[in-house]
């Protein structure tokens, strides 16, 4: 099982962990919340996770501009 992490505004790609057992509390999925979980992780059919984050250069956009967050993709 791998466990892919992307930027959920660009869909750059922040790594990936490659472990045949990952814990979910060691990697903090228990502290979600149900609708949080759905919104940020997602599974595929070859049972690998991917995980939607924000990567620095977003993260940075917004907080230059905050009315970035009315888009669902920015380019930058």
């Amino acid at each position: 099982m791998a466990l892919h992490y992307s930027c959920r505004h660009c869909n750059a790609n922040l790594g990936t962990i490659q472990e045949p057992t990952l814990d979910a509390t060691e990697l903090g999925f228990h502290r979600l919340t149900d609708e949080e979980r759905q919104e940020i992780i997602s599974y595929d059919s070859a049972g690998d996770v991917h995980v939607k984050a924000i990567c620095e250069d977003c993260h940075e956009a917004f907080q230059r501009n905050p009315d970035l967050h009315q888009n669902d993709y920015i380019i930058h």
